[in-house]
């Protein structure tokens, strides 16, 4: 009987254990094999050297399943590549640090709306929209600057598409288009940096 092996490796995963087996990293269908024997299947240990991540090639997982599985056609589909991030133990938010920084962006976005507001002369754009409806000279039009802050705020809201963590659409906004290409582009990198230092050794 022909014993096959198809994987896909997943891009990246986080693990709390040291030891990662194939159906951490993979999602896996074999034919003529029991499936217990090969997502079990030990693929690397984390040691305190590789400190917080590890990128497992699809030609290592080739190998170490050849090896024990003589004579598999292995197929890989999908990624060529896993990075492998450890979860720190015990390293959960701190309520200081988490309080600082909430502090830190809130002010920072308050000054820069400010900063935008003076460098545009919002305040004297609304009273000449006052003076131009009314025709009178207001130095605070009231009725034009509440819904305009209100607007603001709603405006983030929508923008970020999140309501605390409750998100308002299923598409993803900016920040996330903007996290996750940043995520890609670090996997990338990882992958060659990792790539080139283990051809040095």
């Amino acid at each position: 009987m022909v014993k096959k092996v198809y994987f896909r490796l997943k891009s990246r995963h986080w693990i709390k254990d040291k030891t990662v087996v194939l159906k951490d990293i993979s999602q896996i269908i074999t034919e003529g094999i029991p499936h217990e024997s090969i997502e079990n299947m030990k693929i690397c240990e984390l040691t305190e050297a590789d400190k917080s991540l590890e990128v497992v090639d699809a030609m290592k997982v080739v190998e170490i399943i050849n090896k024990n599985f003589p004579g598999t056609d292995v197929q890989v589909v999908g990624p060529t590549q896993s990075i492998i991030y450890r979860k720190e133990k015990g390293k959960g938010a701190k309520p200081i640090l988490f309080i600082f920084v909430w502090l830190l962006l809130f002010i920072g976005a308050g000054l820069a709306v400010m900063n935008f507001h003076e460098d545009v002369s919002m305040q004297e754009v609304h009273v000449k929209i006052h003076q131009v409806i009314t025709g009178e000279i207001v130095e605070h039009p009231l009725w034009l600057q509440i819904p305009y802050s209100i607007g603001l705020g709603l405006g983030m809201i929508l923008f970020f598409n999140h309501v605390f963590r409750k998100r308002i659409n299923e598409e993803p906004s900016p920040m996330e288009v903007e996290m996750f290409n940043y995520e890609e582009n670090m996997d990338r990198y990882i992958s060659v940096y990792e790539n080139d230092a283990w051809k040095r050794k």
